[in-house]
């Protein structure tokens, strides 16, 4: 069955979807972009209030794929508690090196979620570079939110490879990137483990405007 997960950036926004169905509560402060940041005070501060209630995710920022910054990013990320940290794999830097060195923080039982974007023409075989360093998962989001969602900017047929190779190397694997409630029905069928949403749930679908409570009902409906 496929979740429901919708970002959040503030504590009064978390208590909101803390009362609905929402399967993972994320983390992350849309105005930075695409993966901006929450500071580890807020992150733990959301943790502490949440106190286990939903699994909860955090971005660590629209950083450049240095290992070393990546790594202590990271690291200070997983101290506050989260259930899972998302690590963005941006275009250029030393994708290798990353991953492996972030592999020591995977070594320590940390859930480390890397995230891929689908308007990069990411190489799906990367998820099995990512399983064999440890990661807990993969999501396919996009990088550039004008142009459009997920399903306008991949093809079907290379997200349903992205789910199947993610599913094949038992990671946990979520789709988002601007969806759309007319994306939720092709997408859920996919059988990915969850979809992820922020501008969807905002008010006038602006991914930087504040929560609002009928368009995450509409959202719900689907899961």
């Amino acid at each position: 069955m496929t979740g429901m997960l919708a970002s959040v950036n503030s504590l009064e926004e978390a208590r909101l979807i803390l009362n609905t169905t929402v399967d993972i509560i994320d983390l992350k402060q849309p105005e930075q972009g695409a993966l901006g940041a929450l500071s580890i005070e807020e992150v733990t501060t959301i943790v502490n209030e949440i106190k286990q209630q939903k699994p909860v995710s955090a971005t660590v920022g629209d950083l450049p794929m240095q290992a070393d910054i990546v790594f202590d990013a990271v690291k200070a990320m997983v101290k506050t508690g989260v259930d899972y940290t998302k690590i963005g794999f941006f275009p250029g830097g030393d994708w290798q090196g990353t991953i492996s060195k972030l592999s020591e923080i995977n070594q320590q039982g940390h859930k480390l979620i890397a995230v891929l974007f689908a308007d990069t023409s990411p190489d799906i075989e990367t998820i099995d570079v990512l399983k064999q360093a440890g990661f807990h998962g993969v999501m396919l989001d996009t990088m550039d939110k004008n142009n459009g969602s997920l399903s306008q900017v991949m093809d079907d047929t290379n997200i349903k490879q992205f789910v199947s190779q993610a599913k094949s190397a038992q990671l946990l694997c979520g789709l988002a990137g601007s969806l759309k409630q007319q994306d939720i029905a092709e997408l859920i069928s996919l059988n990915a483990d969850y979809l992820g949403f922020r501008g969807a749930l905002c008010q006038k679908h602006i991914r930087t405007s504040e929560l609002d409570i009928n368009s995450i009902n509409s959202i719900l409906k689907y899961f």
